[in-house]
């Protein structure tokens, strides 16, 4: 199975192309963190997770879920089993992820679900910018995007063969370790850096609709993946203020008359989703 989470539909498109693939049944993360997060473990299945990397650490959302995370085994005898199913992870990024990997592995050893799974495979994959939450940061244009996508359909062909092999690391690290585009100083941008992203510039108070160019679709409320926002076809959005806003642009970037701002931060900005800009 492969759990994942997705904003603006690079993790998604890869986790269902992983899917394609493997035959494994893709789990929404958004759809099931409000439930207890139990799953049952088939024999010699193995255990995907596919996420964006955000503020170059594991997005709040992906993490909650991990702590909630519980496995079951489908067979008596297998619950007593003391082997562990093989697992993998690929984050996607505009950029670099610094130490997110790092992260990502520690939270999985720290849960209860860790003791059922060994990471052996981890991969970075570079996707279409879609931060745009800060003055300096764009989408990228249409020629690096349609780049990026090409680069990343070759890279995840070689990660789906290392998934499909089961093939592992050595020296007690996953397959695809070295890999990682963590990019320079990498502890500064998860520690420091990425510190003030969650504590200050993850948050949903900027979000505001500009009425004269909102059609009432109710394309944002449905996109987004922590129910943040009120409103359907025929409302203008509201912002609910739950405390679980991502700043994942969801909203911003489904936006199909570019209604939706984030401040003064977004004016003038491109917006991308995967689904929009086809590879040709």
């Amino acid at each position: 199975m492969i759990f994942y989470f997705s904003g603006t539909g690079n993790s998604q498109w890869a986790a269902n192309t992983l899917a394609l693939y493997t035959s494994d049944k893709l789990i929404s993360i958004p759809e099931v963190i409000n439930t207890d997060c139990s799953f049952t473990l088939g024999k010699d299945e193995h255990v995907g997770f596919v996420f964006p990397v955000h503020g170059w650490r594991v997005p709040l959302i992906v993490r909650e879920f991990i702590e909630k995370l519980t496995f079951l085994k489908d067979d008596l005898n297998l619950q007593k089993a003391s082997c562990k199913h093989y697992c993998f992870c690929l984050v996607t990024a505009g950029d670099t992820v610094a130490k997110t990997i790092e992260h990502f592995q520690h939270l999985l050893m720290e849960s209860s679900a860790g003791q059922f799974l060994s990471l052996e495979a981890v991969f970075s994959l570079i996707m279409p910018e879609s931060y745009v939450g800060l003055p300096s940061m764009d989408v990228d244009t249409k020629e690096k995007e349609q780049e990026k996508k090409r680069t990343a359909q070759v890279e995840l062909k070689e990660f789906i063969e290392v998934i499909q092999q089961k093939k592992m690391g050595t020296n007690e690290k996953p397959w695809g370790w070295r890999k990682i585009k963590r990019g320079p100083i990498p502890s500064f941008f998860s520690g420091p850096v990425g510190g003030f992203f969650e504590h200050i510039l993850i948050k949903d108070k900027p979000f505001h609709v500009e009425s004269n160019r909102c059609v009432k679709c109710g394309i944002c409320a449905n996109v987004c993946p922590v129910n943040d926002i009120k409103g359907g076809l025929g409302f203008e959005p509201e912002w609910i203020h739950n405390g679980k806003c991502l700043t994942c642009f969801a909203c911003y970037h489904h936006c199909p008359h570019h209604a939706i701002e984030y401040g003064k931060r977004t004016q003038k900005k491109g917006q991308y989703f995967y689904n929009r800009n086809k590879l040709h």
